[in-house]
């Protein structure tokens, strides 16, 4: 009778398929818990139940992530000190400083956290002291690899700058949850030649990869067969794993960071064409993560994914108001945008997706 009774209860709440598993006596009172089991705590008896969930419609998914009020969702990696936050564009001031009205909007959303991506440095300070005073915020320390040419320029000598980083890392433990963001990316050399961003990722993976012993955020722009070859041959380095973040390679570089134990980055920019979509499609599950890249990487109508993407945020440039987005800036609050493009491309429910990809993300970050 109990069973019976529990099992109308769980299924009016979710779409589930119920498996009694075990049933045993426990002398205490506990509250609810569920996570691929449900378990009832009463004051005489614990009843177990193995929880497999199943398809439910579309209409269903809709209504369980309404709002965005019971979806659980983290922003892996959003650039969160850029002067576009501060109103100011290409060195114009368009706007007064709007940060809290983004972070309000994506808490509304269901964004529960935010990593802050440094490229250098000044921004990991930046950065680092942005997340000090916020409970959802926590940020990655690394040199861009656009940016790797400062190792011979913003200091006395490379080795001055790994001493810096040293430094911030050491004194921020608990709010510094990544290398990163550090790689390679040969689509844009004229900012710092192929050989100096090796040189620089390498010394950035050896010095601080198992001194900080922190998960990895890496950069990958038509370079995935060096990135892979360097971190093959340095894998004692990154002994929590990490990320290669807006990943847009194709299923065979996929398949090679799968093989290292990394995690997947998906982004608007990781979706513009129906390729990208193949290769997200592939994805295993437990190995994705979302992220948006703000304020970069939104979808646009023109990428191959829009088609998947049912809500739709007010922006504006003239008669703008810090109550709505500024057009052509994007911000965590999208992440929604791209939880609904990755779930359409994978025929998975919004709810089901957000749920695996949030454990994820805890269990490699947190």
């Amino acid at each position: 009778m109990i069973l019976s009774n529990l099992t109308k209860l769980v299924c009016s709440c979710r779409c589930y398929i119920i498996k009694p598993v075990s049933f045993s006596i426990v002398p205490e009172v506990r509250n609810l818990i569920w996570k691929r089991r449900l378990c009832f705590k009463t004051k005489s008896l614990k009843v177990v139940i193995q929880v497999q969930r199943s398809r439910y419609s579309s209409a269903m998914a809709s209504s369980s992530t309404s709002g965005g009020s019971k979806l659980r969702l983290i922003d892996v990696g959003a650039n969160l000190t850029d002067d576009m936050y501060s109103g100011m564009y290409n060195g114009s001031k368009k706007h007064e400083p709007d940060l809290y009205k983004v972070l309000d909007r994506a808490v509304t959303q269901g964004v529960e956290k935010i990593f802050v991506t440094a490229g250098n440095l000044e921004e990991a300070k930046e950065a680092v002291n942005l997340c000090k005073d916020n409970e959802r915020l926590w940020s990655t320390v690394g040199v861009h690899p656009t940016r790797c040419s400062e190792f011979d320029t913003k200091v006395a000598s490379p080795d001055e700058f790994i001493r810096e980083l040293k430094t911030l890392l050491d004194s921020n433990k608990g709010k510094i949850v990544a290398l990163g963001e550090f790689g390679l990316d040969y689509e844009r050399t004229q900012f710092c030649d192929e050989e100096t961003q090796r040189k620089y990722f390498t010394l950035q993976l050896v010095e601080l990869g198992a001194y900080a012993n922190l998960p990895l955020f890496l950069h990958c722009r038509a370079a995935a067969k060096d990135l892979h070859s360097i971190l093959s041959e340095n894998r004692n380095c990154f002994p929590r794993g990490g990320v290669v973040h807006s990943f847009d390679g194709t299923l065979e570089e996929m398949n090679l960071f799968l093989e290292l134990g990394l995690y997947i980055g998906i982004n608007g920019c990781s979706l513009k064409t129906e390729e990208n979509c193949k290769v997200v499609q592939e994805i295993p599950i437990d190995r994705l993560l979302l992220e948006t890249d703000a304020p970069w990487c939104g979808i646009r109508p023109s990428h191959a994914s829009s088609k998947f993407v049912k809500t739709k945020f007010e922006a504006a440039k003239k008669n703008w108001s810090e109550n709505t987005m500024y057009k052509s800036r994007n911000e965590p609050q999208t992440l929604k945008n791209v939880l609904e493009a990755v779930a359409g491309i994978k025929e998975l429910s919004e709810y089901e997706l957000a749920d695996t990809v949030y454990e994820n993300t805890i269990k490699l970050f947190l």
